[in-house]
């Protein structure tokens, strides 16, 4: 799949397009003469197209024989195999098929000298170990150099898709049909290697296809043509959450309108930001020293912490902190019931921390709404986030905390 801005031969550049780049015809303006040997352009005259197809006449099944055959009458012309002899049969036109090239190179090096052997004398010629040892090697660099021409142009593609993504590392997966790779003993595993070693940095995973490369093209065409439905689809809903900067400062504008509003008395029960007030005079200045126990209810968990402030050249907090389940038939009980577990929850942070009677000041977040008018006072006005305790909307979350320490008899301490 090519980035259309890529394709010269169309007009315009929005989204891809598959490509079918015809490799068979590489080479046909001259790129791989310095490549091409005196057997190859014999091979090419012999065609029924000469001059076309140059590269496809390099590495596929239809040529690989006959590129073997008329390197073994080359070879056997100039003294090399054969004694000199040559044989009418050798010397007939595809006599020698890549089939005979599937059996010579047979993993076993017995079986594939003996293939070697067995098809030598089916073209009348009577060879020697050495004229079998010969053929099967001119059978080896044959597919060989078809195995690695593929894989560099492989590895040109790939690079090319990698260019596209800008990814530092491509994962891909090559579908690979033919039957020089599905029946070639080493075919495939010579161009897996060769191919990992021209883009080390891509993760190449090889998967031989059942169909043909029609089908497969079409297929991805068709995939495209979905992902690119969907993609299409899943712009429209995002454009329509993309705001413009112009939108972003009036957003700022009305929520600063809004804040200004529910910051004054005359229209706070008027804005949709009710900005509650929290009775904190002033902030920390770096003095605080001490202990000082918090408490954070808000959901399923109840957190219980020490914060331990020491004034020293920069002030230093050490906090400690315990984490206690809230389970759902506590949540929906009754006040006294939840507000005992908080209790009982704090009496086994002291323990944990040794510290069972102490007399400390103590924050607690109420993450529920209230109506607080003081610092150390907040009305329950509504449960929410699953709790249900009754008893405890409309009531002061302060004083049932100080109810359930003095139940329990835990410790003392300051609300704040």
């Amino acid at each position: 799949m090519e980035q259309m801005r890529n394709l010269q031969l169309l007009d315009g550049d929005e989204g891809q397009m598959c490509v079918n780049t015809e490799w068979g015809a590489f080479g046909d303006d001259g790129g791989l003469e310095d490549l091409r040997t005196d057997i190859d352009r014999e091979i090419d005259a012999g065609s029924l197209n000469p001059g076309k197809q140059l590269f496809e006449k390099m590495i596929s099944g239809m040529y690989m024989g006959e590129l073997v055959r008329l390197i073994l009458v080359k070879m056997a012309r100039d003294q090399l195999l054969f004694q000199g002899k040559t044989t009418p049969e050798l010397l007939t036109t595809g006599c020698f098929s890549t089939n005979h090239i599937f059996t010579i190179e047979s993993d076993n090096d017995e079986e594939g000298l003996a293939s070697s052997k067995k098809v030598l004398r089916s073209l009348g010629l009577d060879p020697t170990a050495d004229d079998c040892a010969a053929t099967r090697r001119i059978c080896q660099i044959v597919s060989t150099r078809a195995a690695h021409l593929c894989a560099s142009t492989l590895a040109a593609v790939m690079r090319q898709i990698r260019d596209n993504k800008a990814a530092e590392k491509l994962r891909i997966t090559i579908g690979v049909d033919g039957s020089v790779y599905k029946n070639h003993p080493e075919f495939s595993r010579r161009l897996n290697k060769m191919v990992r070693r021209l883009v080390p940095d891509c993760d190449v995973r090889f998967l031989q296809s059942q169909c043909g490369s029609g089908k497969g093209a079409a297929m991805v065409t068709a995939v495209a043509y979905r992902l690119a439905a969907q993609h299409t689809e899943r712009q429209r809903i995002l454009d329509t959450l993309r705001l413009s900067r112009e939108q972003l400062f009036e957003v700022k504008r009305r929520m600063t309108e809004e804040m200004a509003r529910g910051l004054s008395k005359q229209t706070h029960d008027q804005t949709s930001v009710k900005m509650l007030p929290t009775y904190v005079q002033s902030t920390l200045n770096g003095t605080e020293q001490g202990d000082f126990l918090a408490l954070d209810l808000g959901g399923s968990s109840f957190r219980v912490l020490l914060v331990q402030l020491k004034s020293e050249k920069k002030q230093k907090v050490d906090m400690h902190q315990k984490i206690y389940r809230i389970d759902q038939e506590t949540m929906q009980g009754t006040g006294e019931e939840l507000f005992d577990h908080i209790v009982y929850c704090i009496a086994d942070f002291l323990d944990y921390m040794g510290m069972r009677g102490a007399s400390l000041p103590m924050g607690f977040t109420f993450s529920f709404p209230c109506d607080q008018t003081k610092l150390d006072e907040g009305i329950l006005l509504k449960w929410t986030k699953g709790f249900k305790a009754s008893g405890c909307e409309g009531k002061d979350v302060v004083m049932l905390l100080k109810e359930a320490v003095q139940r329990k008899k835990v410790c003392t301490f300051e609300m704040n």
